[in-house]
C-alpha cells in the first residue's frame, strides 16, 4: 500500500504514555511500538521523540523531602529514563529492530552542528531532564520534536497527544468538533485552550505555535490522539477519513539555516526594535532585509552571526534573525542610509505579521 509520507518524526507526549497514577502505560506503549515497526518494515524513516520520563520516575520514587520543580525533574527524569528506553528496547527487539537513545538539551541547538546520525535504527529522542536547568529546558517536547523534524528534513511531524486534534470549542463540550484542516495564516486565537496537560509542561497553545512554525518551513504537520487505536498507521494509509488536524505545509523551499533560525529564539542576545516603516516593509510579500534606518533601538550585547529577536515600533516580537554585525556596531549604524543589512533577509524568520 502507498504510504502518503516516507520520513516522519512521531512526538509521543506524556499524557499518552501513563496512566492517571503517573506509572507507564506499557499496553498503550506496546501498541505504538508495533505500529512503528510496521511502518518501518516497510521502508519508512523514523525519529521518535518521545516523553514520559519525568512521569515514569515519578511512579517509581516517592521523596523523603521537598525538592524544587527542576530538582523533581531531574531526579525523576534520572530514574525515569533508564525504565523507559529500556521498554522501548525490549518492546522494538520483539520486531528485530534496534533502537538508539539521544538525550539532548537546548543548548546542543545553540548551533547547527546537532545532527541525530543514526540510521540503521530507530532514534528516539528526550531531553536530558537529568542534566537541564530552568533556562536551558524546552518549552516541552513539543518544541524540541520541531527541532528534530526541520533538522533532519522530515517529511511530516506527527503530534500524538491525549485529544483528537484542535477543537473549536472546548473539547469537553458536546457541540465542539475537530478542526480538520489548517491552512496557513489562518487565525486560531479564539480556540486554543491555554491549560496545560496534567503530565507534561505545555498545551494546545504551545503545540499550535509549534505546528505553525514548522508548517512555515514546509514540513506537515498532524495532530491527532495517540490513545486511538492504530491511529499511526490510520494517519499513514487512510488520511482523508482518520480523524485529527493537519496544517498545510507553506509552498516553496526554505533553506536548513532559516528553518534554524525559525527555532532559535531562546539564544538569542539581544532585541532590534524597528520603526513603522521597516515594519510596513517587512508586511510585503516581497522579502525584505533589516537595514540601519528601519531600527529605532538596539538592546542587549550580541557579536557577528548572534541571533536577536525582532520587535515591531510597540516592542512586540515579529520575529528572530541572524544579525550580521556586533551590538556595538549596530547602535554605531542606527538610523542611517545606505549601509549594508544588519540582518538580512535570507537569515530572518518571521511570525505571521
Amino acid at each position: 500500500m502507498d504510504l502518503q509520507f516516507t520520513k516522519i518524526a512521531v512526538k509521543v507526549g506524556s499524557n499518552v504514555l501513563t496512566r492517571k497514577d503517573g506509572t507507564l502505560d506499557i499496553t498503550r506503549m506496546s501498541a505504538l511500538v508495533d505500529q512503528l515497526a510496521e511502518l518501518h518494515k516497510e521502508g519508512v524513516e523514523i525519529v521518535l521523540i518521545s516523553s514520559g520520563a519525568v512521569a515514569s520516575g515519578r511512579g517509581e520514587i516517592r521523596l523523603s523531602r521537598k525538592l524544587d520543580s527542576v530538582a523533581q525533574r531531574q531526579l525523576f527524569s534520572a530514574v525515569g529514563q533508564a525504565k523507559l528506553i529500556n521498554r522501548y528496547y525490549e518492546l522494538f527487539r520483539e520486531h528485530g529492530i534496534a533502537v538508539g537513545q539521544v538525550l539532548t538539551t537546548k543548548e546542543s541547538f545553540a548551533t547547527r552542528r546537532h545532527y541525530l546520525n543514526q540510521r540503521n535504527c530507530i532514534p528516539i529522542v528526550n531531553e536530558n531532564d537529568a542534566v537541564s536547568v530552568t533556562e536551558l529546558m524546552f518549552t516541552d517536547n513539543d518544541e524540541l520534536s520541531g527541532l528534530i523534524a526541520t533538522m533532519m528534513g522530515m517529511e511530516v511531524l506527527i503530534i500524538l497527544s491525549n485529544v483528537d486534534g484542535i477543537y473549536n470549542g472546548s473539547p469537553s463540550d458536546r457541540d465542539s468538533a475537530v478542526i480538520r484542516q489548517v491552512a496557513p495564516g489562518k487565525n486560531l486565537s479564539d480556540y486554543i485552550q491555554t491549560e496545560k496537560s496534567g503530565l507534561g509542561r505545555g498545551g494546545m497553545q504551545t503545540k499550535v505555535g509549534i505546528a505553525r512554525k514548522v508548517a512555515d518551513e514546509g514540513i506537515a504537520v498532524i495532530i491527532a490522539n495517540g490513545k486511538k487505536e492504530d491511529i499511526l498507521l490510520n494517519l499513514m494509509r487512510r488520511p482523508d477519513t482518520t480523524l485529527c488536524t493537519r496544517f498545510i505545509p507553506s509552498e516553496g523551499n526554505v533553506s536548513s539555516v532559516k528553518k534554524w533560525i525559525a527555532h532559535s529564539e531562546s539564544f538569542a542576545k539581544g532585541v532590534l526594535q524597528l520603526n513603522a516603516a521597516a515594519v510596513s516593509a517587512l508586511r510585503r510579500e516581497v522579502a525584505a532585509s533589516i537595514l540601519p534606518v528601519g531600527v529605532s533601538s538596539v538592546s542587549g550585547t550580541f557579536e557577528k552571526d548572534d541571533i536577536v529577536r525582532i520587535a515591531d515600533d510597540a516592542g512586540r516580537q515579529i520575529g528572530v534573525g541572524r544579525i550580521a554585525v556586533s551590538s556595538e556596531e549596530a547602535l554605531r549604524l542606527l538610523g542611517q542610509h545606505g549601509r549594508k543589512a544588519l540582518v538580512h533577509c535570507d537569515y530572518l524568520y518571521l511570525e505571521n505579521l
